[in-house]
């Protein structure tokens, strides 16, 4: 197998790693997992993101009539006293959290109980769910698109590094590209629908996801400027392959 071969593919495979890695860490992913009530295992999964254009529907497959649950829930970080909600149905519990406006949160969780047995899901915390505005699949898409194939680019350019006959400067121009298509223009729209905010970086706010794609695009432009300067443009574009591929590994939506 040719070089260049091996390294498109690795290039790939990093990206697709660092692409579930990503998706499975981020504070929106839903947490699931299981809980034991009389002997009897029941299965869960709590979503930590919603749509502000509708209520979330929380369903438990308890598998057992005789089972009875409660929905709690109480804004995020308040003092309120925590709204009961009884779960409806038999074998499937369900129970709903209102909606509420972009940006705002909600603590809940769901108490089980069988007789004078009971238990919480989820044990160790509580779950807080997220709401935002609608994003169309038009918006939506591409920046997803955009964003990983930057990556896929970047790790792709840094294996350049071992490559005795470098093709940089191309390289290096194609994952500005798409790094700046995704993390910017498509970038600002994403936010703006979904939090009424286009920006919340630096030097506007604090928020982790926009300083991270903004700190990946200087250090390629550094790299790139050090690739057509001819100074030290493979260890350069390393460097930024591997800021760049620490930047996808900090969950997204921090």
């Amino acid at each position: 197998m040719k070089k260049t071969v091996l390294f498109w593919i690795l290039a790939v495979l990093i990206t697709i790693a660092s692409a579930v890695y990503q998706r499975m860490t981020g504070p929106t992913y839903p947490l699931s997992g299981t809980v034991n009530l009389d002997g009897q295992e029941i299965k869960y999964k709590l979503e930590r993101s919603q749509e502000s254009t509708q209520n979330y529907l929380i369903e438990i497959n308890a598998n057992d009539e005789s089972i009875n649950g409660i929905l709690f829930w109480k804004k995020h970080k308040s003092n309120d006293e925590f709204t009961q909600v009884p779960m409806h149905g038999t074998k499937t519990l369900n129970a709903e959290l209102p909606a509420q406006k972009r940006l705002e949160k909600l603590d809940y969780y769901v108490q089980l109980s069988k007789g004078d047995n009971l238990v919480v899901i989820p044990n160790e915390k509580l779950v807080t769910i997220r709401f935002k505005d609608h994003v169309p699949l038009y918006i939506l898409i591409p920046h997803i698109f955009f964003m990983f194939f930057a990556m896929m680019l970047s790790t792709r350019t840094g294996l350049e590094f071992f490559n005795k006959k470098s093709n940089l400067e191309k390289l290096s121009l194609w994952t500005i590209i798409s790094l700046f298509i995704g993390g910017f223009p498509l970038g600002f729209a994403m936010n703006g629908l979904a939090f009424g905010e286009m920006w919340g970086g630096w030097p506007f706010g604090n928020d982790v996801t926009d300083d991270k794609t903004q700190i990946a695009f200087i250090v390629w432009i550094i790299a790139f400027y050090l690739v057509k300067k001819n100074k030290f443009a493979k260890i350069a574009v390393l460097i930024a392959s591997i800021v760049m591929l620490a930047v996808y590994l900090i969950p997204h939506s921090v």
